[in-house]
């Protein structure tokens, strides 16, 4: 089989697992007693974001090769999923968790371990490419873009099927037995982190890169990445990497269930976006999937300073045309739209400052600093905002017969008005020195 294809089929079920739930766990949460907590379990993924991916990069770096340590952090992720579908089944459809602690417990090990390999499959990625003499700002963005797709394909999955007294179905009518609503999300969760542990271990080597003389302690250990803050232009990026963060959860958590709030509006309880919330959001990842493309065009035209710049001034259009939507038309069209501008607030954000760090960092501490990327991303920065979306959220609105009704048009505006002032920040800030992206440098 094809190299790329190979890796794309990585990709696509590196992220067909995160798609099982991460937009859809705020619905199920709110009819297992946990719905005042949504922003907690965001947060969790975002805390073990803090240490797990800077620890799982240098433990790929020094000691296990990056594509096998993948392997083995789906394998935990995988069965702790599995333990959270089991804890839901045991407690029965509609009903509330009978073991909220063992539940998040489970929940917690198994991002602790997933969120990890997103560092890990870039670095295996970028590995695997350069050791086949591959360019990772060509040929990487296709293989990426598969993971979108298998995000999409679960979305799509879990909006649609049905597990009830009559059996398994499909449909796009309004039912409560829909995956999106059920512990059934982290079956498919589950079962397809298995499915990679396996595949991983057919990949080719990655080979620990081994350094001759005599080592600090620091470099020993790998943390020799943190060097990268004493460089004003690293550091600042790391800085706002991790404010910009601090908007990656927050419609991940709350998008599904601020457009289901409206079935509880009866002007908008039979339209199709309030009934099928996943299948709406799932415009985001489709936008994503394209955006991904322009990426090696805007990165060797412009540079990393105006595509961060296009990605925190789209989060700005992206909390706003929530605000200013509805389900029903024409106020659709800016939920539509929101979705649209996704791709280029997350891919521009993402993908290109994981190009962009894989271009600025030494060989021998790459994994590491993909990890430390993802911890100011995903883990401070999301941790933070993700909580402080909480707060905000459960301010304005309250869990009401199954929905979370408010004023949520005053949330959409408070987020978006952050995303603004970042953006104005980094436009005064960061100025990296300007020379043209070249392949592998």
């Amino acid at each position: 089989m094809n190299m790329k294809v190979r890796l794309a089929v990585m990709s696509f079920l590196e992220f067909a697992v995160w798609g099982a739930y991460l937009t859809c766990m705020g619905n199920y949460l709110g009819t297992a007693g946990l719905g005042s907590s949504i922003a907690w379990f965001y947060a969790i993924q975002g805390f073990v974001s803090i240490f797990m991916p800077t620890l799982m990069g240098i433990v790929a770096d020094k000691y296990i090769q990056p594509q096998r340590l993948l392997g083995l952090c789906h394998l935990v992720a995988g069965a702790a999923m599995l333990c959270c579908w089991w804890q839901g089944y045991q407690s029965g459809f509609g009903n509330e968790l009978a073991n909220k602690s063992a539940f998040v417990t489970m929940y917690a090990i198994s991002v602790g371990f997933y969120m990890p390999t997103i560092a890990l499959q870039n670095t295996a990625a970028f590995s695997i490419l350069k050791n086949n003499g591959m360019d990772t700002v060509k040929d990487f963005p296709p293989i990426r873009v598969l993971g979108t797709i298998g995000f999409i394909a679960t979305m799509w999955f879990v909006n649609c099927a049905v597990w009830d007294d009559n059996g398994f179905s499909f449909t796009l009518a309004e039912s409560a037995h829909k995956f999106q609503y059920t512990y059934m999300q982290f079956l498919v969760s589950g079962v397809l982190s298995l499915v990679l542990f396996a595949y991983c271990f057919t990949l080719p080597e990655c080979k620990i890169e081994s350094k001759q003389g005599r080592r600090s302690l620091a470099q020993q250990l790998g943390l020799n990445a943190f060097k990268l803050f004493k460089t004003k232009k690293m550091a600042l990026f790391f800085i706002f990497s991790a404010l910009l963060g601090m908007c990656l959860q927050v419609t991940n958590g709350y998008a599904g269930p601020f457009i289901t709030s409206f079935k509880g509006d009866p002007a908008f309880a039979d339209t199709f976006a309030a009934n099928n919330a996943t299948l709406l959001t799932s415009l985001s990842q489709i936008s994503e999937a394209l955006c991904i493309l322009l990426i090696p065009f805007f990165l060797r035209r412009y540079g990393i300073k105006v595509v961060m710049l296009m990605a925190m001034f789209a989060w700005v259009f992206r909390f706003g045309f929530f605000g200013l939507g509805n389900p029903a038309m024409p106020g659709v069209l800016l939920f539509v739209l929101s979705c649209i501008v996704y791709g280029v607030a997350f891919d521009f954000f993402n993908v290109a400052g994981g190009i962009f760090v894989d271009q600025e960092c030494a060989p021998d501490i790459k994994a590491s600093a993909q990890g430390l990327f993802m911890m100011m991303t995903n883990g401070i920065g999301a941790t933070v905002g993700t909580l402080t979306a909480g707060e905000i959220v459960n301010h304005f609105c309250q869990w009401q017969d199954g929905y979370l009704l408010g004023d949520w048009q005053n949330c959409w505006f408070v987020f978006a008005a952050f995303a603004l002032v970042i953006g104005v920040a980094f436009a005064l800030l960061f100025n990296p020195e300007k020379r043209k992206q070249t392949p592998n440098s």
